[in-house]
């Protein structure tokens, strides 16, 4: 050493604490990737992506050479620093030499690449990698060593070190990956994605139409009616029954129906043939559930039925895809026909009304966790059919009811604007 000149003493610690830099900010870099991006990359063919990704599998090798390099060069680096200031400044220079090299290490080993490693991991991150695949594998027996060494002291504390590869999202993980996605996903987008992820949590009971609102044919009825009702339906495939809903016969595509009769006169064989089966949907099945069944058995429509097999209502596929992709209407006047804006602050709401759809059409936040409809909601809510004039205050909603029959709530008028409400004001009842 005495024959080495101070200034290769002084060039040799320079390199030592850019290895130093290296090892430190590689480290982080690799570590900061975002792993989901980095398989995107590795599956498009980067090569930089592709070894990180290598590397990434097994972190504790990774690990154990970052350390070993990253020691060895500290300790070297402490040596140089301790035999510089012994040449230029003699023994009273060595107690300011550890401060010293501390200091620098702390500075341009530590703190400095590994925060600019974490502001720009991939551009740190890829270079490195053709650097530590082939290190690993010319240290590898050394690493090794290391490695079991370490997993030794563990186990005597009764830690078992195990390495179980990346872990799977869950589902509310997801949920918070698309949410804070900010500008790379446009926001209908999000909330398209948001609704597929939850449409676990919805059964069909919550979308379906209920079973007095159901638009179907009796064949009992007169031809005439049948005819005027085929002609002005809005819907293609109707439900078919004789006499009540209970008897379903099948549905009939509208249009073939039509078609049938240009050639001849209308009988109930003639509709009776042209049916096909009814298809049933128990209750509680989730959407995503059932829009599965539904391509399973190529079907577009189905009746929702109960534990005892009692027809609750109709759902549809277009039900399901509207709970993906929002009403196909961006008008909130024409998505709901049981809608009717009174003024800048207050809305007619006929009281069948699905919370889901109302929800969804006007961007409220009504809760959808108990009754389906919003008569259901506040029957639950006030314990009692009110009169009209009734006010009460929903889940943050002002609400006044308007118009009651015997057993329900007809209409109701809400002011989602406004913030001053009781929270009950109920007249007597008489």
């Amino acid at each position: 050493m005495e024959n080495i000149p101070t200034w290769a003493l002084i060039l040799a610690l320079i390199i030592l604490l850019i290895l130093s830099s290296f090892f430190s900010g590689s480290e982080t870099g690799l570590i900061s990737l975002n792993r989901y991006r980095l398989r995107h990359l590795a599956r498009a063919g980067h090569r930089g992506a592709i070894l990180a990704d290598r590397l990434l599998q097994r972190p504790e090798r990774f690990i154990g050479i970052v350390l070993l390099g990253n020691t060895l060069t500290n300790i070297f680096a402490a040596t140089l620093a301790t035999l510089i200031a012994l040449r230029i400044g003699g023994d009273s220079a060595l107690a300011v030499a550890p401060l010293l090299i501390a200091l620098l290490l702390l500075i341009f080993g530590e703190v400095a690449p590994k925060t600019l490693a974490a502001m720009h991991p991939e551009k740190l991150a890829f270079p490195a990698a053709f650097i530590f695949v082939p290190l690993l594998r010319i240290f590898y027996p050394l690493v090794w060593v290391v490695n079991l060494l370490a997993n030794s002291v563990l186990w005597l504390f009764g830690v078992r070190s195990s390495w179980s590869g990346p872990h799977s999202m869950s589902r509310e993980e997801l949920r918070t990956v698309v949410m804070e996605a900010g500008a790379l996903i446009p926001k209908r987008h999000q909330r398209m994605l948001l609704s597929i992820l939850d449409l676990e949590k919805i059964t069909v009971e919550d979308i379906m139409v209920p079973r007095n609102e159901i638009s179907g044919i009796d064949i009992s009825a007169g031809w005439d009616e049948i005819m005027a009702q085929l002609r002005s339906s809005q819907h293609t495939r109707l439900p078919v029954y004789e006499g009540s809903i209970d008897d379903i016969l099948g549905f009939v595509h509208a249009r073939q129906f039509l078609h049938l009769l240009v050639h001849e006169q209308p009988n109930s064989e003639m509709l009776r043939a042209i049916l096909r089966e009814p298809y049933f949907v128990p209750a509680g099945t989730s959407l995503q559930q059932q829009l599965l069944n539904f391509q399973a058995v190529k079907r577009r429509i189905g009746l929702v039925v109960d534990e005892y097999g009692d027809i609750q209502g109709l759902v549809t596929l277009e039900d399901i895809l509207e709970e993906i992709v929002g009403e196909f209407t961006s008008d909130p006047a024409t998505q709901q026909k049981d809608i009717y804006k009174e003024s800048e602050d207050s809305y007619l709401v006929n009281g069948s009304t699905n919370i889901r759809a109302l929800n969804r059409a006007m961007h409220w936040k009504l809760p959808t966790d108990g009754p389906k409809t919003l008569n259901g909601l506040i029957l639950e809510y006030l314990e009692t059919i009110p009169q009209p004039g009734t006010s009460l205050k929903l889940a943050g909603y002002p609400l006044e009811i308007v118009q009651t029959t015997g057993s329900a709530i007809k209409t109701v008028r809400i002011h989602p604007h406004t913030d001053a409400a009781p929270e009950k004001n109920l007249p007597p009842i008489s």
